[in-house]
């Protein structure tokens, strides 16, 4: 099996897996109560200038004020480096025309504490830090991205064939609106100019709706939200490599088909609704997936293995022989480690969403040729990962420093809290994932039985706390699908993992 995309709807929690030949590559959920903020557009005010920094703090409406860099208040032609949470856009390769301005203007002149600005979240909350925002606005759609108030047209550098380029600027080139320059996404490649022009449109209208809300708000204020994880992840990544999309829910299902027709309609076959009795993610081997990438040690084929380690400044990764010992020598023992680990390292940097500074600990290396065999392996995976890395050599040392754009929280710190019993030195799953785990066991369980009225989860107290209070809505859903009675009941015998299910009349 090829490249396929996994989407588990439910009321409380959306979560949407990526597998390439049966690995899990990539894992995004969504809570309603917790909705991503990238790439929103707000209308705020300027609280703070500091010239010290060259940067400034807005109230948007967000808990926490927004930091804007002097370097994000280029001019309105400029090109931005990155684009709409992916980043693969050649900066070096667009249109001739009018230079970007350069970022010399000291910022207290360009910003006064009062003044109202329109911003786009470029990076979001991450641990005690606020949402860093750009003033200039970038709207993705399927195929295009529009940077109102540019005439720049660039090109996706994972697009390599020299003659698709060339058409596709020659298109952008004529279908370019008033409203801005073009930037062509990966998913481009191969698009028809009917295509392209139906991009535009619905891009040149959205700009326009989102510039009259603005224009009407009093900061702070939304103006602009994306769409939500299913449909933006559908919108980014549903290409012609992904052999199959599948979703759980008949409603997610019939919303996903109207989206992919509408803008890829030659998709639209790939679009399964998973009716199994066993779960989408339990089918296909997710959730065991998933509670590996939480986990410290991360075993390769050979017998060797990985340890992360994540703290508030950067990420450690250690890699061992293990009980790896080799056939020959142990040149040969090193080097096949090494090899195996610097992709898996990239593989699980992807799924763990894990970015900023990265050092690997490669297990010392003496000959030159082999330390340069395994960082070309490492540079070589880090073309696959959409997200802009930064890779210096290999010290004598066997250390590689890298750097990961980090957009938003890691899996690790999504999906954990700090150990209470160990003054934040490990990490426990959070209530919230664990209250998930619990209710998609219990809307499996009642929904098996359909004859039966009642259902008890029996759960530990502190989730059970949380289902009660933060759950109650969503155990009233489930009760009102499945025609069941739900009773939660705290077990203070039970882990804070453990659940079970009981089915009754």
């Amino acid at each position: 099996m090829g490249k396929q995309i996994l989407i588990n709807s439910s009321p409380w929690e959306v979560r949407v897996a990526l597998l390439e030949d049966t690995m899990l590559a990539e894992l995004h959920f969504e809570r309603p109560a917790e909705r991503g903020i990238g790439g929103n557009v707000y209308k705020g005010r300027v609280t703070r200038v500091l010239p010290g920094m060259q940067a400034a703090f807005l109230d948007i409406g967000l808990p926490k004020a927004a930091f804007l860099h002097v370097s994000d208040l280029r001019a309105a032609y400029a090109l931005p480096p990155e684009v709409a949470g992916e980043d693969d856009v050649d900066t070096d390769d667009v249109e001739e025309g009018a230079e970007p301005a350069a970022n010399g203007g000291p910022i207290e002149t360009r910003l006064q504490k009062g003044e109202e600005i329109l911003v786009q979240i470029a990076k979001e909350p991450i641990g005690t830090k606020g949402a860093r925002v750009t003033a200039h606005v970038s709207l993705p759609g399927r195929y295009l991205v529009l940077t109102p108030g540019s005439e720049r047209i660039g090109i996706s550098r994972r697009i390599e064939d020299a003659e698709e380029r060339e058409r596709l600027r020659e298109i952008c080139a004529a279908e370019r609106p008033d409203e801005g320059g073009l930037i062509v996404r990966t998913a481009c490649e191969g698009a028809t100019k009917k295509d392209i022009q139906r991009d535009v449109r619905f891009l040149s209208r959205l700009w326009q709706r989102v510039r009259r809300a603005a224009e009407a708000a009093q900061p702070p204020a939304l103006i602009h939200a994306d769409l939500d994880i299913a449909l933006r992840f559908v919108r980014d990544a549903f290409t012609t490599d992904i052999e199959r999309l599948t979703v759980d829910t008949a409603e997610d299902h019939a919303r996903l088909l109207d989206f992919v027709r509408a803008f890829m309609p030659r998709l639209a076959t790939r679009v399964h609704h998973y009716q199994g009795a066993t779960p989408l993610f339990e089918q296909h081997g997710v959730e065991t997936k998933l509670a590996r990438a939480l986990e410290r040690r991360v075993w390769l084929k050979s017998g060797g293995y990985l340890i992360f380690d994540q703290t508030e400044s950067l990420t450690t990764v250690d890699v061992n022989t293990g009980r790896y010992v080799g056939k020959t020598d142990q040149d040969e023992t090193v080097l096949r480690t090494n090899l195996e680990a610097a992709l898996q390292v990239v593989q699980q940097l992807r799924l763990r969403n894990i970015g900023g500074i990265i050092v690997i600990d490669f297990i010392d290396m003496e000959r030159l040729a082999d330390r340069k065999k395994v960082f070309d392996a490492l540079q070589e995976a880090a073309r696959l990962d959409k997200a802009r890395t930064n890779i210096l050599r290999i010290s004598e040392l066997g250390l590689v420093q890298m750097t990961r754009k980090r957009t938003r929280e890691s899996l690790e710190q999504s999906l954990t809290v700090p150990c209470p019993n160990c003054s934040g030195l490990g990490r426990i799953r959070s209530l919230e994932m664990l209250a998930s785990a619990a209710l998609r066991r219990l809307h499996h369980e009642a929904s098996l039985h359909p004859p039966a009225t009642a259902v008890t989860l029996r759960v530990h107290p502190d989730v059970a706390a949380h289902l009660l209070h933060d759950g109650k809505a969503s155990v009233g859903t489930i009760e009102e699908r499945t025609g069941c009675r739900v009773t939660i009941a705290a077990d203070p015998d039970f882990s804070r993992d453990q659940h079970a299910v009981a089915v009754g009349d």
